[in-house]
């Protein structure tokens, strides 16, 4: 360890942080110098120090985020969500901001200046969310221990016996893990900070469906039924013992506390109503909520309202496809054929997952024709886990990482095949795998001279909004010649519209879960199932859904406005390289750096 005594010195090299027992005092010190540094040293090298600093304080304070990363050393532990570690980070969050805030910005290089605004945002909006208890809803059906367990085991390295240690160490730490979200969920409860009722009806079986009887039919052990061939047979038969031993005798019984705990203490003892606003200063959580997701300060009214207008624009499109195709009856009806009618469905799981992938392999060769620089990360086509797919929605993606040497993966829900229509699966493979999340966040985790906190930055107004933007370049890439297809992208495209008008109304306009569902079914041709499973995660996520749409529509008035400006010199494959290539960006931000990008176009 190198003994820093001057802010010189600790603008020379970076420091390595210790583990968690003394992470946070050491970040704390970090920060201490960095402010004493202010008017002694180059603002520049400062700056890039504070970032250094707080990726690795971050890395190591969530070794989580460090596997997904691919960051090195943290993959036998778990984050601390004991109370006092949270207490911790708050404060250390709060030593963030006033690091940030001794920089004087206009000594900074020009993209430094962006840095910073970037970092500064970040570090104010973290503060800002000390306010809301958030710690205290640490489980929902659509995140927390009972999903992110199993997932992060199935996502680690396990290539050496080193890499099935750390998977052993993890394992055993899911006790630990399980008592501290338990204690959260009670401090919860003696709060009266708690979810509504219904979305968690099926949290407990969440849990239920991971306790084995058996050891090795946990997918959690999956890992320890086929090695790699690097690990001696000695070495599998001593781990695969561990393996069955740490499960029988940590895993199996944290996770029947936990679903015991959930099934008759916590989901009966949760709310009865549904929207955050109930909660104590719930308007303005939920109000922080959308400026946290879709990086705007428009208001839940005004939100409501974009929504409204949308709902109608989609419906005149859709009218012309009912048309088109010949159906005599309402869009009502119409819709209700495209829910029933048997040509839209598959039988088999394995035929859902075929369709998908095909579309995927026909996206590929088309990403040319709208992109110059493609990422080189590659992705697979794979069924949503049988223990969650009963409450999740249709499909998500996971992303890969070049350094952990993980692919990106498309997960597509095969539960419940005649709720899964043929008609849908165009927009969702583009929106998912290419060219929406997969290809955007491939790119970001190959951008070069970015600090890491820009090139895994997550603002969802820009992330969800690049991904329903990316089902509207279907047609430009070949997709959609059918016009039930073409039907389904319109139908994903009103699903988002609908969002604006059922988030802003269940959390500030006080809807009922029903209220919801009737105006999400009288307007869309989702099935029933779906629409429910949505609505659940709109109660449980406040915000998250009015990204989307809003993002969404942010990128065609980009595209629409360089369009104009530029004529004959707009390049679209410029456009959304400029888009991709300088990482996720607030919507305020990247308007004024297409703005530039306009300007400096003109000007060649």
């Amino acid at each position: 360890m190198i003994r820093a005594t001057t802010l010189t010195v600790l603008l020379t090299a970076a420091i390595p942080l210790g583990q968690a027992d003394d992470n946070s005092d050491r970040y704390r010190k970090l920060c201490s110098e960095i402010i004493a540094g202010k008017g002694q040293a180059d603002e520049n090298r400062r700056l890039k120090y504070l970032f250094e600093a707080n990726w690795e304080y971050r890395m190591v304070a969530s070794p989580e985020a460090a596997t997904w990363r691919g960051y090195p050393g943290q993959n036998h532990r778990w984050s601390d969500l004991s109370i006092d570690a949270i207490a911790e980070e708050k404060e250390n969050a709060r030593r963030t901001l006033q690091a940030i805030l001794s920089f004087d910005q206009a000594k900074l290089s020009e993209g430094n200046q962006l840095n910073y605004d970037l970092f500064r945002r970040n570090a104010e909006m973290a503060v800002e969310r000390q306010q809301f208890p958030a710690e205290f809803l640490a489980i929902n059906q659509m995140e927390g221990l009972p999903r992110d367990v199993p997932s992060m085991i199935a996502m680690m390295p396990a290539a050496r016996t080193k890499d099935y240690e750390n998977i052993l160490a993890r394992l055993g730490g899911i006790s630990t893990l399980v008592d501290q979200t338990i204690a959260l969920l009670q401090e919860g409860l003696s709060r009266g900070i708690v979810p509504p009722k219904v979305p968690l009806r099926s949290v407990p079986d969440q849990v239920a469906g991971q306790v084995h009887i058996g050891s090795m039919t946990t997918p959690m052990l999956a890992k320890f039924k086929k090695f790699p061939g690097t690990i001696p047979a000695v070495e599998q038969v001593r781990l695969t013992e561990a393996a069955k031993a740490v499960y029988a005798d940590a895993v199996r019984p944290a996770l029947k506390r936990l679903h015991v705990f959930l099934r008759d203490e916590y989901v009966p003892n949760c709310r009865t109503t549904v929207g955050r606003s109930a909660l104590s200063n719930g308007r303005a959580w939920y109000e922080h909520q959308i400026r946290h997701y879709t990086t705007t300060t428009l208001s839940p009214d005004e939100i409501h309202n974009i929504g409204l207008r949308e709902v109608k624009r989609i419906h005149a499109e859709m009218e012309s496809i009912r048309k088109q195709v010949g159906f005599e009856d309402d869009l009502h009806a119409f819709f209700g054929f495209l829910r029933t009618d048997p040509r839209f469905y598959y039988d088999t799981a394995d035929e859902l997952l075929a369709g998908y992938r095909d579309i995927c392999k026909r996206a590929d060769p088309e990403l040319t024709k709208v992109f110059r620089k493609l990422p080189r990360q590659p992705y697979g086509v794979i069924p949503v886990p049988s223990y969650i797919e009963k409450s999740v929605t249709t499909a998500y993606y996971q992303p890969g990482s070049n350094d952990a040497g993980r692919a990106g993966f498309f997960f597509a829900n095969t539960y419940d095949l005649k709720s899964r229509p043929k008609w849908e699966m165009e927009a969702l493979a583009l929106h998912e795998a290419v060219p929406g999340h997969h290809l955007q966040l491939a790119v970001a985790d190959e951008i070069v001279g970015l600090p890491e906190f820009r090139k895994y930055g997550r603002y969802t107004g820009y992330v969800e909004g690049w991904g329903l933007y990316s089902e509207s370049l279907g047609q430009e890439m070949g997709f959609y010649t059918d016009p039930y297809s073409k039907f389904g992208q319109l139908t994903y495209e009103m699903w988002r519209a609908i969002r604006l008008v059922v988030d802003t109304g269940i959390h500030a306009k006080g809807w009922s879960r029903q209220q919801a569902i009737d105006f999400f079914k009288a307007n869309a041709g989702k099935t029933e199932h779906d629409i429910t499973v949505e609505i659940d995660r709109y109660i449980v996520w406040p915000g998250q859904a009015l990204a989307y749409k809003l993002g969404e529509l942010k990128l065609k008035e980009l595209r629409a406005r360089a369009t104009a400006k530029l004529g004959d010199k707009f390049d679209i494959r410029s456009f959304h390289d400029e888009i991709l290539w300088n990482g996720a960006l607030p919507l305020g931000i990247l308007d004024q750096r297409i703005n530039d990008w306009i300007a400096a176009e003109q000007a060649n």
